[in-house]
């Protein structure tokens, strides 16, 4: 749970560009440390697939779209906005940090700690790829091992585990250049999976040990939290879409009324369907309708459910924490809407599951349309964002006013709702914040003429 600080957090904005839709979610941080959501802006996505930017000019109409819309429900226009990355180039590995003090009577401060994150950042990756984050696991000072803030302890020797999650250079380049030619500044950049993590998950499901599940339109995400830490992440390539290209192909059905199907009528557990009944779609001029059974429908979407789910219980194993997951799975994102998708999960993987919505950190009063799985990654960036929010992030002057009787008001792509909203600036931050900030310093620092 997020501390009572009895301070507001500036209104800020958080961009979700997603393979499905591209979302946009502004809100602060009220007095009781709850977060108050005063926009939302969603539209169709068009030009991103599996998580990666694939048609610049489509993202960047989109963009404009969503936060124009989420602007209007705020009553505020923004300059910048935090974004999140995600895709199937994503990757993780564990490395080991050390690094020799010269005072062993001094205590051990934040640089000590940026010595061993910074030489994290020296790594050799593979070409084209670049380090998001720099994760702690535990310390070790001197003898002492499974130090979880090592900070104010004296010695010589400090150590630390790592979790280190790296992408390509050029997909969050081109994360920035559509941002930027949106009219927007990227203030912050963050794994996407960690931000449905802060979402969804409560802290003593992380302490516990927990799998999150995202499962998105083009990519599924996976991070397992234990005693509190990120542990292991992974991105499977296929998502929601992947189902409904099933659904398309088997049963011979245009794009748009597979995703229909899917929606309306699929299952992920065909054993659980007892009247079978017949879904009539309407053939091609001059054709006839065509039937489809309700358990052919949830016997295909099953079968790619559960290769997902095989993924799932690859990754736990690869972890090395298949016995340690009290809290055992959470799913979120949009394919979590799928019905009976929790049971299927406890029968193939033997672990308790439960759904997660993104109503964890949300103060009371919030709109009902903001408890779907599909708004987990947009809650989570905005909750993360508020937490790295600095005071030379906050603009002198407050936002200008717009007005809330724009074009946008009638988009049936924007959610209606009673948003209000408040200005106020946010001190202080603690080293284990910082680490999230590498990202943007990093992809900023690194010259690309074709950017």
């Amino acid at each position: 749970m997020m501390n009572i600080n009895n301070k507001k957090s500036p209104m800020i904005i958080a961009l979700d560009i997603g393979t499905t839709k591209v979302c946009a979610i502004a809100g602060f941080k009220n007095e009781f440390g709850k977060i108050e959501i005063t926009g939302l802006g969603k539209v169709k996505s068009e030009g991103v697939s599996r998580g990666v930017v694939s048609n610049i000019d489509k993202t960047v109409k989109a963009i404009k779209e969503a936060v124009s819309i989420a602007e209007v429900n705020a009553g505020k226009k923004f300059k910048k906005v935090n974004v999140g990355i995600a895709g199937q180039h994503i990757k993780s590995l564990q490395h080991h940090g050390l690094v020799v003090r010269k005072d062993s009577n001094s205590e051990i401060d934040e640089n000590d700690i940026n010595r061993l994150i910074n030489d994290m950042h020296k790594l050799v990756l593979p070409p084209g790829d670049k380090i998001l984050h720099v994760i702690p696991q535990e310390f070790t000072v001197d003898n002492e091992q499974n130090i979880s803030d090592p900070i104010g302890m004296s010695g010589i020797r400090l150590e630390a585990n790592f979790h280190i999650i790296t992408g390509q250079v050029s997909a969050s380049k081109n994360i920035f250049k559509v941002v930027e030619k949106a009219g927007f500044e990227v203030a912050n950049m963050t794994l996407e999976p960690i931000a449905s993590a802060s979402a969804v998950l409560s802290d003593e499901e992380k302490e516990a040990g927990v799998v999150l599940v995202d499962i998105g339109g083009g990519t599924t995400d996976i991070t397992i939290f234990k005693e509190g830490i990120i542990r292991h992440t992974a991105v499977i390539p296929f998502g929601g879409n992947v189902v409904t290209s099933d659904i398309q192909e088997g049963l011979s059905v245009m794009k748009d009324q597979a995703e229909k199907l899917k929606v309306k009528f699929g299952s992920a557990l065909a054993e659980e369907i007892v009247d079978n009944r017949l879904i009539v779609i309407p053939g091609f001029k001059g054709r006839d309708p065509k039937e489809i059974s309700e358990k052919n429908l949830a016997r295909i979407i099953q079968a790619r459910i559960e290769e997902i789910f095989e993924f799932v219980i690859w990754e736990i194993n690869r972890s090395g924490y298949q016995n340690k997951l009290l809290a055992g799975l959470v799913l979120t994102g949009g394919g979590s809407l799928l019905k009976d998708i929790d049971l299927l999960a406890e029968l193939q993987t033997g672990i308790i599951t439960r759904l997660g919505q993104p109503t964890e950190h949300l103060a009371h009063g919030y709109n009902s349309e903001l408890t779907s799985p599909i708004y987990s990654t947009g809650i989570g960036l905005l909750i993360n964002a508020i937490k790295q929010s600095k005071n030379e992030d906050i603009p002198e002057d407050i936002p200008e006013e717009i007005d809330t009787q724009s074009e946008y008001d009638n988009s049936d792509e924007g959610t209606e709702g009673n948003f209000k909203g408040n200005h106020n600036k946010e001190k202080g931050k603690k080293w284990l914040n910082k680490i999230f900030d590498y990202t943007k310093e990093f992809f900023e620092s690194t010259p690309d003429s074709e950017f």
